[in-house]
């Protein structure tokens, strides 16, 4: 149990047989009345937002979230295949249990897999990863870094907004929270 006192963003609680992860809280006392907790919370399976509110010192259960590290082995089929770090154990994971992370998932990436009980609830991915560029208009003399931006393929087959002057093979780091180009990567 937790009480709406310690509420911080990204602390995850049990909401009518879901989990929540709070976003944003705000501690309110009024001139008249008792004090209240404003929170914003986000659902974990679902990502829908909604506010609510909690008195002061209520206690809700906290859900007890367990993340464990794994590695992407192969795809077999519609399913993706994940190695436990620690026992070295199998598992499978389907597209919509990923995500939309999923187009930035290659074989060989460690990847956090978080669980409530037996139900796997988000796969972390790393903030930044490596990828070559398979497919972009080509650069022209004299495209410059501020000069604008292009669509990019990248080898797992997402698209990246890149500077003009990547060209095919590249390598780039892309952030994996917003889809934004980092730069290129230096190898």
């Amino acid at each position: 149990m937790i009480s709406s006192n310690d509420f911080r963003p990204g602390v995850s609680i049990e909401l009518d047989g879901a989990v929540w992860r709070v976003v944003e809280f705000l501690h309110v006392k009024p001139g008249k009345g008792s004090a209240f907790v404003r929170t914003k919370l986000k659902n974990v399976q679902s990502g829908s937002v909604v506010e609510r509110t909690f008195r002061a010192g209520e206690t809700v259960p906290q859900a007890n979230l367990e993340k464990i590290t794994m590695q992407h082995t192969y795809k077999d089929g519609d399913d993706y295949v994940f190695m436990d770090m620690a026992t070295y154990e199998e598992g499978r994971l389907n597209a919509s249990q990923i995500g939309d992370r999923i187009k930035y998932l290659k074989e060989g990436m460690e990847v956090n897999v978080v669980k409530w009980g037996e139900q796997v609830m988000e796969v972390e991915l790393p903030n930044s990863v490596v990828l070559e560029v398979t497919q972009a208009d080509p650069g022209v003399k004299g495209d410059t870094a501020t000069g604008g931006t292009k669509p990019a393929i990248v080898e797992t087959g997402a698209q990246v907004m890149v500077p003009l002057f990547i060209s095919v093979g590249e390598k780039i780091k892309v952030d994996t929270r917003n889809d934004t180009y980092l730069g290129r990567e230096n190898s």
